[in-house]
């Protein structure tokens, strides 16, 4: 093989891991502030386009301003201790919530994303009910992230990747049953990216 050969060969390995290196730089990312802290958020636009285009135009028209953390989910908080899903439940201020239209969630199988520690993700109990509500993962469930038959279940779309102290500080707060008492104020959500 000359040097050539191998130089093309080398390059072409290569290809994939740059591309999708240079594809994660371009990726936007918001700061969710709470009143426990900050989060930064990496939102995946081009695996998911259309759940994650869905929170970012929330973001955008500063729909999240005012909203709140109102939901925890924690092993000892389920029936058996068993833990099928740990995570922070967040979303718009009530009054603004019923007004959000609700999307199709995009399933893991076309996206390559699973739930994992610190993915944020978007539930519905049918395909088109997602809205703006969102979860955060604390720890590795990747089984929640398959559809149901009905076509229910969870859309990963990014990632945390920094203020993961304050996902666990909102995960442990106060709660009665899965309801934070009382709910964590989210003061803003914006881009930084």
């Amino acid at each position: 093989m000359t040097a050539k050969t191998w130089l093309a060969a080398g390059i072409m390995f290569l290809a994939p891991p740059l591309a999708r290196s240079l594809a994660a730089q371009d990726l936007p990312r918001v700061m969710i502030q709470t009143e426990l802290g900050s989060m930064e958020v990496e939102v995946d636009t081009i695996r998911t386009p259309d759940v994650a285009g869905n929170f970012l135009n929330y973001v955008d028209h500063g729909a999240y301003r005012g909203g709140h953390f109102h939901r925890t989910v924690r092993a000892e908080r389920q029936r058996g201790g068993k833990a099928e899903i740990q995570g922070i439940q967040g979303g718009l201020k009530a009054s603004r919530s019923k007004d959000a239209p609700s999307i199709a969630l995009e399933d893991k199988k076309d996206t390559g994303l699973s739930l994992g520690d610190k993915v944020p993700s978007l539930r519905g109990g049918r395909p088109d009910a997602a809205t703006a509500d969102f979860f955060i993962r604390v720890g590795d469930q990747p089984e929640v992230g398959r559809l149901d038959p009905a076509g229910g279940g969870f859309t990963p779309f990014g990632r945390v990747v920094r203020g993961r102290e304050v996902v666990r500080l909102i995960q442990t707060a106060r709660a009665d049953q899965q309801r934070l008492t009382p709910p964590i104020a989210i003061t803003n959500i914006t881009r930084v990216k």
